[in-house]
């Protein structure tokens, strides 16, 4: 079983962070690291049922909470049996926590792939939409995070860094 964790304590209210989740899989995402990842593309405006996908990876709606949740059901690839998304929590008056888990059994080859492949881009990826997540809230690094030399050498063997 794999179960992944990525948060930060973002210092405002969750109703003003409220809106990275509204905007996730629009034109004006305000999340997800386009600049840098393949976009994340949904079929129509998030609800459930909604097929999505970055890359290779391929998802659909299973729950939502406009600004408050977002949870995704994997369905490619093969071997990825669970869940990922985006949660968005109270932690005090002023401040908010934005949480992404991940929680799968992976079978067959993914068994592989997810820890040699998958698990370092994944990582990568969450740790700058996490970084955009606070830069949109202006509290957060002006530049995004260097990524270690794994996750550089797996962008450009998969072309990510063009």
């Amino acid at each position: 079983m794999v179960l992944n964790v990525h948060e930060r304590l973002l210092p405002v209210p969750v109703e003003e962070a409220a809106r990275l989740l509204q905007s996730l899989a629009t034109e004006d995402d305000l999340l997800w690291p386009h600049e840098r990842w393949p976009p994340l593309r949904a079929d129509a405006p998030l609800a459930v049922g909604v097929p999505c996908h970055h890359g290779p990876v391929h998802y659909m709606v299973e729950s939502l909470d406009p600004g408050r949740t977002v949870v995704f059901r994997f369905t490619r690839p093969k071997g990825f049996e669970g869940t990922h998304g985006f949660t968005l929590t109270m932690d005090g008056e002023a401040a908010c926590r934005l949480r992404h888990t991940l929680v799968m059994k992976t079978r067959g080859s993914a068994r592989l792939a997810w820890p040699l492949f998958y698990r370092p881009l994944h990582d990568a990826l969450i740790e700058d939409a996490l970084d955009n997540a606070e830069r949109a809230l202006g509290t957060g690094p002006p530049d995004t995070a260097h990524h270690p030399t794994n996750v550089r050498l797996l962008r450009r063997l998969t072309r990510l860094d063009a």
